[in-house]
């Protein structure tokens, strides 16, 4: 394979993510943005916007029949880094290069779990990022990258153009246009009987001691959407969040306002988890907003919840730690978004010498605060639960980078964009005192958090 290079542009301003966007990347048929520019969950805003382009162009999109994407990725992630120098030390703490994508839940039958639905959607969608913009919202510059080889005219080209259109980008960005209100419970696959009826065998299955917290989730069916990277706009506007993100390849777009981590691992091999396990709606009273708060801090049925997730997480990240690293700096802490409370543990773990990212990710796959405890047996009873295959939804988005680093999110609080429809999933833990009411109406508070209500 040929040596590539890294070629670093910069400019002394951080640009808005749309006009970046709209600009470079929307006649791409491979696009991605994972916006950073809207929270204040992360140390370090920074959002990476990119396409993969040129003779050097890769997109893997993969099913699950089509072999072990998580070893494919491996292989090529390390093919990628023989081909490269060092990472620029500017690009260190930012974005190192990578590739940007999602693991979908289907993904299971290659980590312990069973093939049960086969989903519309690509079970692994994976972009090699060799055009890409780095927005540093906080040191206040972009970084424009491109990864080619020697002689490729076209990636600098990309780079010219880059900066030339840099010249007339602002940091502002526009007010996404309202969108007409809807009836969310009418779209409902299971309607209300049929996910009560759902809980019920979830108790059932508790009682007997099949299991001790069952995520049974849920999917509202829409109509396609015309503009997906409107939505997203309008999605980013109404419900910011940590790891808001938008892909798109080809007819398919995924628009998420994901709060949770699913998995981080950094430099030095540190990997980190930090599951979400209840949740509880804002109040624009900013009193009982605190009450509300409290009682979900204090609430047995959600810290329970919260605790089994955990005690799974620390056991799929023991498989891959070192001994005696695995920690939990931080049990059970209210989080507050625009439209909800949650409750956030962190869990950590060092990984063994010879253990990577991709290794993290398969023994922590898919995230455990989606499936429920313990792991393999909840999901054979979710399979026979449920009506079709969750896809990208409870799945894994985010990038693994050429330098050993990953950073991927939960996908919850998203919307799947198809030429055909839009699907949302929203779901809850189920646990003996769960109230069957209660869970419903958590679900769909959390499919609202993704919508607000409403449609295109």
């Amino acid at each position: 394979m040929p040596v590539l290079n890294w070629s670093v542009r910069a400019v002394d301003r951080a640009l808005g993510g749309e006009h970046v966007y709209r600009e470079l990347l929307a006649g791409e048929q491979a696009a991605f943005w994972l916006d950073g520019s809207l929270t204040d969950r992360h140390s370090r805003r920074v959002s990476v916007l990119g396409t993969s382009a040129g003779p050097d162009a890769e997109v893997i999109v993969r099913e699950v029949a089509d072999g072990d994407v998580f070893a494919e990725l491996q292989e090529r992630l390390s093919a990628r880094s023989a081909q490269l120098d060092a990472v620029p030390a500017e690009l260190r703490e930012v974005f190192a290069g990578g590739y940007v994508g999602y693991f979908g839940y289907e993904l299971k039958a290659l980590t312990g779990g069973a093939t049960a639905y086969e989903a519309p959607t690509p079970d692994a969608l994976w972009m090699w990022a060799n055009r890409f913009v780095v927005i540093d919202h906080d040191q206040h510059r972009t970084l424009l990258v491109a990864v080619h080889a020697a002689g490729d005219t076209e990636a600098l080209a990309w780079l010219d153009r880059a900066e030339s259109a840099a010249a007339g980008w602002s940091m502002g960005w526009q007010e996404a246009p309202p969108i007409a209100t809807l009836d969310l419970e009418a779209h409902l696959e299971q309607d209300r009987a049929g996910y009560l009826a759902g809980i019920d065998a979830c108790m059932a299955a508790l009682e007997a001691g099949e299991t001790y917290e069952v995520c049974l989730t849920n999917r509202v069916r829409l109509p396609a959407v015309e503009d997906p990277f409107g939505f997203y706009l309008w999605q980013r506007q109404s419900n910011p969040a940590p790891y808001s993100a938008f892909l798109r390849y080809g007819d398919l777009a995924v628009a998420s306002s994901s709060p949770e981590r699913f998995l981080t691992v950094d430099d030095e091999g540190w990997a980190e988890c930090r599951p979400i396990k209840g949740t509880a709606p804002r109040s624009a009273d900013p009193a009982q907003d605190q009450l509300v708060a409290k009682a979900l801090a204090e609430d047995e049925k959600t810290r329970a919840e919260n605790l089994m997730i955990v005690d799974l997480i620390r056991n799929d990240l023991g498989r891959v730690s070192r001994p005696g690293t695995v920690q939990v700096p931080q049990l059970m802490a209210v989080e507050s978004y625009e439209t909800v409370h949650q409750l956030v543990t962190t869990v950590r773990g060092r990984l063994r010498a010879g253990v990577d990212a991709i290794d993290a990710v398969r023994a922590c796959f898919p995230p455990g605060s989606m499936t429920g405890a313990p792991k393999i047996r909840t999901m054979e009873l979710l399979d026979q639960l449920e009506q079709s295959a969750r896809g990208v939804y409870s799945g894994a988005l985010g990038y693994l980078t050429v330098d050993g680093r990953a950073d991927l999110s939960v996908v919850i609080r998203t919307a799947v964009l198809t030429g055909e429809e839009t699907v949302v999933g929203a779901g809850g833990a189920i646990v003996l005192d769960s109230d069957p009411a209660a869970e419903y109406d958590e679900m769909v508070l959390k499919a609202t958090a993704t919508i607000q209500g409403r449609t295109v």
